[in-house]
């Protein structure tokens, strides 16, 4: 089992951003620009488990140094389903995470709750 995984299983968030090297890149579904640097993913993955209602990784799917997790989780009424696309660099540590999520409906839905949650967060942290 992925680190990464683990700890998201556990609900162990704090240590998540030792997980990423610092540099990681995070590609968002629905963002048009990806996000760099070990802080701002932590930020927004923070804001992503308050979303994601009954989230549950279903399969991983290792082949050296990429990790496919597929997941399901729910956005109020809707049900989703995803993918966490992961690559660790030589230290082991997440350097690229790629997010897959279908279907459209509750996709769409994900994107505004996580506008809200993401204003908030970046507000709190005063950015």
């Amino acid at each position: 089992m992925h680190p990464f995984r683990a700890a998201v299983e556990a609900r162990d968030f704090t240590t998540v951003p030792d997980l990423f090297a610092e540099d990681v890149v995070f590609h968002s579904p629905i963002a048009h620009k990806p996000y760099q640097g070990r802080d701002m993913v932590a930020l927004i993955l923070g804001a992503v488990i308050e979303v994601f209602e009954d989230f549950e990784y279903e399969t991983e799917i290792t082949d050296g140094e990429n990790h496919a997790l597929i997941f399901r989780a729910r956005v109020g009424d809707l049900k989703l389903q995803g993918c966490d696309f992961l690559h660790t660099n030589s230290d082991g540590l997440i350097d690229t995470f790629t997010v897959m999520l279908r279907p459209l409906k509750a996709t769409t839905a994900f994107a505004e709750k996580m506008g809200v949650m993401f204003k908030a967060a970046m507000q709190a942290q005063g950015s």
